[in-house]
């Protein structure tokens, strides 16, 4: 089964939900800041890693974005899922 590689960045306002949520996601990727983790994942571990995330956060206060980087290898446009907080997208705007 072929492997997606997925950026998963979280926003957690509880310390105690915050790590628990960076050990769970440690154990399905990489960290690469604090809260950004790179995670290769067949279709099963995605759906494993978001299961057991969804048991930890609390929906209306904290965020959890499932950034899509597609095969690797591949030039395929990113997709974004979020657990809680809904995904807005911002303006590519840049004001100075």
């Amino acid at each position: 089964m072929a492997r997606t590689r997925y950026l998963v960045c979280y926003d957690i306002c509880h310390p105690k939900r915050l790590r628990q949520v960076a050990k769970t996601c440690e154990s399905f990727g990489q960290r690469l800041q604090y809260s950004v983790f790179e995670c290769p994942l067949d279709d099963l571990r995605f759906e494993k890693l978001r299961a057991a995330l969804d048991e930890i956060i609390k929906h209306d206060d904290d965020q959890i974005l499932f950034v899509s980087l597609g095969p690797e290898g591949s030039k395929q446009i990113f997709r974004i899922e979020t657990l809680g907080l809904p995904y807005s997208e911002r303006s590519r705007v840049t004001i100075i």
